[in-house]
């Protein structure tokens, strides 16, 4: 079994490699920074996430010549960095801000689904694309995040249209919006003092969990919006 893991370099995908190597099974591992892994079994390359570099990505895999692509795990996402705080009020909503969040969760998942799919159309692949429950509207009930809601709502409605045209042009294509609850990652490291310790995940428990939900999900070319649970996640 063959995966592709891009967004590598988060915590989350790096418990998704481990686990996928636990399993004896290859793995390209996609970054936009170095993340030489001492494995075998482990391709790293390189992509700064422009349509120039997917592209060539995209071409650097066709040039493995893999038998096959099983299982592919889009993580990128961004919800705080130096610049960007998230906004508990009207009044800190930001334009560059807004755009930068609706760029690395919206926009870098949707050009992955583009290229990739003249790649694996004509074989049998699950595709998780890690989202958010906050990214709900008929879940939201507390307000703020506006920048982070409004980037993960996009997000879902894009994978919508795309597993619609997916399951048209691409028949063996499972797409899985994921929801991996409260994780120990520097993602999260600001709100983690109001979630209690047993609500707080590591990353091996996310990846452990993702691992037996993907092994339940049949390839039935809909989308699915799932929690760490396996739980579906209203709209």
């Amino acid at each position: 079994m063959n995966s592709i893991v891009i967004g590598a370099s988060s915590s989350i995908a790096q418990a998704i490699i481990k686990q996928i190597n636990i399993q004896n099974e290859s793995v390209i591992a996609i970054s936009s920074r170095p993340n030489e892994t001492p494995d075998n079994s482990v391709i790293n390359l390189l992509c700064d996430y422009s349509t120039d570099s997917i592209s060539n990505t995209i071409n650097h895999i066709k040039q493995l010549d893999l038998s096959s692509i099983d299982r592919i795990y889009i993580c990128n996402g961004v919800l705080h960095n130096d610049t960007i705080e998230v906004e508990k009020r009207l009044e800190s909503i930001e334009s560059d801000s807004f755009m930068a969040l609706m760029h690395s969760n919206a926009l870098i998942p949707i050009l992955w689904l583009q290229a990739l799919l003249p790649l694996i159309k004509h074989q049998q692949c699950k595709v998780t694309v890690f989202s958010a429950r906050v990214g709900s509207i008929s879940d939201n009930n507390l307000g703020g995040w506006y920048s982070y809601r409004a980037s993960k709502a996009a997000l879902n409605m894009l994978l919508k249209s795309a597993s619609i045209e997916y399951a048209k042009r691409a028949k063996g294509i499972k797409i899985l919006a994921f929801h991996p609850g409260t994780t120990d990652t520097q993602l999260s490291k600001p709100f983690q003092k109001n979630v209690a310790k047993k609500q707080l995940f590591t990353p091996e428990f996310v990846a452990q969990q993702l691992e037996g939900i993907l092994s339940n999900l049949e390839t039935d070319g809909k989308l699915s919006f799932l929690d760490w649970q396996g739980k579906a996640i209203s709209w």
